[in-house]
């Protein structure tokens, strides 16, 4: 048997459990899903693999590294949820895989397996892992860049500085300047305090590696550019990125303590190691690698702590560190009930959500909201409950039961957890948010058009029905995908399908 062989059998059922199993049980959740699996099917229609569109209209959200990536699993599988998540999959893959050869090289084998395994298995990496989006990508990118160049610091090989700009260059290929904010400032300040800022400079500037930074994501810009001018400019470097910063958009906004839960549940079933690494924080930073894992998830927490816009996934540019960091604090964790503890209320809630759901939809002052809640609570998949409920007992029983370990508790009860999200959790979520959409979706397919979106922003319809949807007030004649509470402004019509908030209506002659 090859050395460590039972290491890599422990991180490939991680990775198939966590980012592959029932990858396509779900339709494309809206609004990212939806709007980047819209935007590759339409490359096919248009025959431009260039500029990305959304139901005719540009779209300047996103670079195109991962709609390319998302062209060629369509080409092999179909326009399908599985096909347009693959690649996320794949990139969340190879993420755990960096994570385990960068710590096994700068501290051992078990601490390695433990990191890699923790990232492969916390919520935050699973749920983008499985993700038709952009932002495991990012973070490949990213894992790659910071290893490099804290590889290069150790060992001021040219090898890890170009490493590091092809990362780079990838990352501002799927991403934007993102790719270049977190391992440039980071990189400043740990080489800063290290006293070493002459040896950064001199990385930065490489000759070689400017040109592989540039090249890489270059040609792209400059056909988008030639493609869409200054409204691209003005789109994707104006609006999603200095304006995300300075302000909120598309509501999502929080205060400025808004990332320090968020870490706690992307981190789950491992936030007590994270706030057990908290702890050992003074004596961890006077290490180099303690430093640089610092410095790098708590840059990317303070940073976006002050954007205007606020979304979860944001904090996953440093979690790699912070779930370092834990694997790092792990051994010296001794108190079986906190660290089992928000296991057990994880698995309780999802346990408890069916019996929850009425008086969550009752609770709802949105009138849309309301109609999608509605009876929700019978779209569970059978046996939901039940399996919950077992694994909170299992987690309640593990906190007594001390003859299995910590460790090994937390990484079975992770292991279980993630089965029981992607064969339970995730297809329910898909039933109440997506089910009416999909399903109109699936009578539009073979109906004529004009097919027409009003009142709706659900890309994941175009997807699902195969049809570009034109933004505009319906006409005679046009097949309309819309919300119930919009029919009574609409003209004349016949109801197709009125289902939990979303209409399918063809208007009358």
């Amino acid at each position: 048997m090859p050395p460590y062989a039972s290491h890599y059998a422990l991180l490939a059922l991680a990775v198939g459990i966590g980012f592959f199993l029932n990858l396509g049980g779900a339709p494309l959740f809206d609004l990212d899903e939806g709007a980047f699996s819209e935007a590759t099917r339409e490359m096919f229609l248009r025959g431009d693999f260039v500029s990305p569109f959304v139901n005719g209209v540009p779209r300047f959200d996103k670079p195109v590294l991962i709609h390319w990536l998302q062209a060629a699993s369509m080409t092999v599988f179909g326009p399908t949820p599985f096909a347009f998540r693959l690649p996320s999959a794949l990139a969340a893959t190879g993420w755990v895989l960096l994570v385990y050869g960068f710590v096994a090289r700068v501290i051992d084998r078990e601490t390695a397996l433990h990191a890699a395994l923790m990232v492969a298995t916390a919520l935050g990496v699973m749920v983008i892992g499985r993700a038709a989006t952009a932002d495991a990508l990012l973070n490949l990118w990213l894992v790659a860049a910071m290893f490099g160049m804290y590889l290069y610091f150790l060992e001021r090989r040219t090898a890890w500085i170009l490493l590091t700009h092809v990362a780079m260059g990838l990352g501002f290929l799927t991403k934007g300047p993102v790719a270049l904010l977190v391992p440039g400032a980071v990189g400043l300040i740990f080489f800063a305090l290290q006293r070493d800022l002459p040896a950064l400079l001199r990385a930065a500037f490489h000759p070689l590696g400017l040109i592989l930074l540039v090249g890489i994501p270059l040609p792209w810009y400059l056909l988008q550019y030639q493609a869409q001018g200054m409204d691209f400019i003005h789109g994707f470097f104006g609006t999603h990125n200095a304006e995300r910063f300075s302000g909120p958009m598309e509501g999502h906004a929080g205060s400025l303590f808004y990332y320090l839960p968020i870490a706690l549940l992307l981190a789950l079933p491992w936030s007590t190691a994270l706030l057990k690494s908290l702890r050992e924080l003074p004596q961890r930073i006077k290490t180099p690698l303690g430093l640089y894992l610092w410095v790098w998830f708590g840059f990317v927490l303070v940073f976006f702590s002050f954007s205007g816009t606020k979304l979860p996934h944001y904090l996953n540019y440093g979690m790699t560190a912070a779930l370092i960091l834990a694997a790092l604090a792990l051994p010296a964790l001794k108190s079986r009930t906190l660290a089992l503890l928000p296991v057990v209320v994880l698995f309780g809630l999802l346990a408890a959500l069916p019996m929850l759901l009425p008086n969550i939809a009752a609770s709802q002052k949105n009138a849309d909201v309301r109609a999608l809640l509605d009876g929700a609570e019978n779209l569970f998949v059978p046996g939901h409950t039940a399996i919950f409920a077992v694994l909170a007992l299992i987690s309640v029983v593990l906190i007594v039961l001390r003859r299995v370990s910590l460790t090994t508790s937390l990484l079975g009860l992770a292991a279980a957890g993630n089965v029981a999200l992607a064969l339970w959790f995730f297809p329910a979520l898909g039933a109440i948010e997506q089910g009416p959409i999909a399903h109109a979706a699936e009578l539009a397919r073979d109906l004529p058009g004009p097919y027409v979106m009003w009142g709706s922003n659900t890309p994941s319809y175009s997807v699902h029905s195969g049809h570009v949807q034109e933004k505009r007030e319906p006409q005679s004649g046009d097949l309309v995908f819309t919300r119930t509470s919009k029919l009574d402004q609409m003209p004349p019509h016949e109801v197709i399908m009125n289902e939990r908030g979303y209409a399918l209506v063809r208007i009358k002659p």
